[in-house]
Parts: C-alpha cells; sequence; structure tokens
C-alpha cells in the first residue's frame, strides 16, 4: 500500500477517523511496523527541518534525524501521554540530538587545539637546512673526488643519472663486469669517506 492509499493521520483523532500519532506510537510500541512507516511520513519531514536549523548542514542533519526516528522507534513504548503530544516528544528528541551533535563537534575540535598546543612547535630554520645541505654536498663532491675517473663515471652515471649497469658500461666504453666491479669499489671508498655505517 503506497502513501497515496493511506488516510491522513492526525494528532487527535475524531470519533471514527484515521488514527492519530499517539495511537500509531502505541501501536509501534508493540512492533507494529506499518504504523512505524505512517509515523514515519508525518514525523520525518518535521524532524528533518528542526534538525538542520540547529545544524546548518544538510548532510548531518539527514543523518540524525534517522537517528531520532531509529530512536522513536526504539523508545515508543516508554512515551508518556501527560508529559505532551507526540509531536512535542519527538521533535524534544530531535532538538537534544542535534544539540549533542554540536556539542560533539565542537568538542572534537576543542580536542584537536588542545593537542595542537601541547605539541611542540620545531622551528624550521630555512637558512640552517640550506647551510646543512650545502655542507653536505661539499662533503659528497669532495669523496666523489677521492675516487678513480671509472669509479666517479660510473657511480654518477648509475645514481645521479639513473642508468642501469650494461647502460653504464656502454656510456663509459667499459665492459660490464669491470664497471660493476669499479661501482662496488667506488662505494665502499664513498661510504667510508662519508662514514657511513655498515
Amino acid at each position: 500500500m503506497g502513501a497515496r492509499d493511506r488516510s491522513p493521520v492526525s494528532e487527535d483523532r475524531p470519533g471514527g477517523g484515521p488514527p492519530g500519532l499517539e495511537e500509531l506510537l502505541r501501536a509501534v510500541g508493540k512492533g507494529d511496523r506499518e504504523a512505524f512507516e505512517r509515523l514515519y511520513e508525518v514525523l520525518a519531514p518535521r524532524v528533518y527541518g528542526l534538525v538542520l536549523r540547529v545544524l546548518r548542514d544538510r548532510a548531518h542533519s539527514e543523518e540524525v534525524a534517522q537517528e531520532v526516528l531509529v530512536e522513536v522507534w526504539r523508545s515508543a513504548a516508554r512515551y508518556e501521554p501527560d508529559r505532551g503530544s507526540v509531536m512535542a516528544w519527538v521533535l524534544t528528541i530531535a532538538h537534544r540530538r542535534a544539540i549533542d551533535r554540536v556539542r560533539s563537534a565542537q568538542a572534537g575540535t576543542d580536542r584537536e587545539e588542545r593537542a595542537a598546543r601541547l605539541e611542540p612547535h620545531r622551528c624550521f630554520d630555512a637558512v640552517a637546512e640550506l647551510v646543512v645541505g650545502r655542507l653536505e654536498g661539499e662533503r659528497l663532491r669532495r669523496c666523489l673526488g677521492n675516487l678513480t675517473e671509472l669509479q666517479r663515471e660510473s657511480v654518477i652515471f648509475a645514481y645521479y643519472g639513473g642508468y642501469s649497469y650494461r647502460e653504464v658500461a656502454e656510456l663509459v666504453k667499459a665492459p660490464l663486469g669491470t664497471v660493476k666491479t669499479r661501482m662496488r669499489d667506488g662505494l665502499i671508498r664513498l661510504r667510508d669517506c662519508l662514514g657511513v655505517e655498515r
């Protein structure tokens, strides 16, 4: 049965008229899914509208509205008519949930800000970084200068040029085995010169 086929729901049921919200909620409290569908059709737009006014975010509002309606399904049996109308009860739940979401989001932001304030901020000294980089580069150039010409060319082609052993051998016009041996020896000398631990 579609929504168009159903009779309207009223807050106060006149004699013989369609069921009111209170009657539907009582049926929902007993697990009546059809009664919940009818109740949902009436409540969902009002709940969403209220939540949207508080949160001002459509995606979060849809999520919270769904949570509210699930809570209505679960707690329908606990509704007390003498404490207010069904609509007032549901909108109170919706308002409370929306405020909880705002507080939760604010608490998360506050936590992040506190954590950021507690983290030690390392000052980035661009000049110091530049000096260290230049010193390391100068040290590497000096160590490369201690290699034989074939070792130096082979290492530079392989590690700075990205060439394979075979391509390096073609570039320096030397046998592949010789290039591999010279590169290995050159890298050992570089490691020792730079003080790199094994």
